[in-house]
């Protein structure tokens, strides 16, 4: 009988919570997954899925079996390249959700090299500012820009964040330079609707301060826009306005504000013992790319201030 068949049928069904989905992948159709699934659990006596008319779950013996099953199944792909001359390079699809704005100036740029490295993989990159489901969803891995806690992943942090609040000369000889907290509320301040409303730190601690001003959008790369075209005071990512800051298209407003330090870039994957290796490459890969100091903080005043106060 084939377990280690089986045993890939299941995490398939695990990594798309869906019967059809991952007998679609596998070229199978659903009663066979089904009728495979079913025989394993038969096999071991135990339970392994929980199943309901809208959505399949692990038990709790189910969730330890399937961290095993990836390891071994990574392990035998690992072997298996081994054997063949394929180690030194990764093999397969890798596939990556990031953020819009972050994927397109500070991924994309970057794969050239990386695919070069590695003829044999890959990469399906998907942009996206929704909060993904990775394994729902069948992500390796995905880049998150926040404080993360959320327990059930693994996260690395690639690199820090560094927000900043920010207008152009024009809008601030037009409206003024706020001093303060209380002087800035009584601006024009731009924000997506998921950024609203603004949690700053400074010396006189924590602050949150609701938006308010005459543009309302989902859309991060809009509120770009607006304040670049003068219309308001933003608070904006260093890796997003660095070059604008540098050339002198924008200015730094209350330098001494900003948000939290803990929010950084980081690789998000499941929990699992073994990492596949085109993930751990991956990974690795932006780690160098990106680092301590990542290139679009490079000659960055605020930023130097920043670390020189913590």
């Amino acid at each position: 009988m084939n377990h280690l068949g089986d045993m890939e049928v299941f995490a398939r069904v695990v990594a798309t919570s869906s019967m059809s989905a991952a007998a679609r992948e596998m070229g199978l159709s659903p009663a066979v997954v089904s009728k495979r699934i079913r025989r394993m659990e038969e096999r071991l006596g135990v339970r392994l899925l929980q199943r309901t008319t809208r959505q399949i779950a692990l038990t709790d013996v189910g969730e330890g079996y399937y961290e095993r099953a990836l390891a071994i199944l990574a392990s035998i792909d690992e072997a298996e390249a081994f054997a063949s001359g394929r180690a030194a390079s990764a093999q397969g699809v890798l596939k990556v959700s990031a953020p819009t704005s972050f994927g397109r100036l500070h991924v994309a740029p970057h794969l050239t090299p990386f695919l070069e490295a590695n003829p044999g993989l890959t990469v399906h990159l998907d942009l996206s500012d929704a909060l993904v489901d990775i394994v729902g969803d069948g992500f390796d891995l995905a880049l998150r820009i926040a404080d993360l806690g959320d327990s059930s992943f693994v996260a690395r942090r690639l690199a820090p964040v560094h927000r900043v609040l920010c207008a152009t000369p024009d809008y601030l000889a037009r409206h003024g330079e706020p001093r303060t907290i209380h002087e800035l509320s009584r601006h024009r301040l731009l924000a997506a609707l998921s950024q609203d409303p603004w949690k700053l730190e400074g010396p006189e601690g924590p602050v949150t301060l609701k938006t308010q001003g005459p543009l309302r959008t989902n859309s991060n790369e809009v509120v770009r826009e607006a304040v670049l075209s003068s219309m308001g005071i933003a608070l904006r990512s260093t890796w997003d306005v660095g070059a604008e800051l540098r050339s002198g298209k924008l200015r730094a407003v209350l330098p001494s504000w900003r948000a939290s330090s803990r929010i950084g870039v980081h690789a998000v994957y499941p929990t699992r013992r073994f990492l596949a290796q085109k993930v751990r490459i991956f990974i690795d890969y932006l780690a160098g790319l990106y680092g301590a100091t990542p290139y679009w903080d490079e000659g960055l005043d605020i930023v130097e201030r920043s670390s020189d106060a913590a």
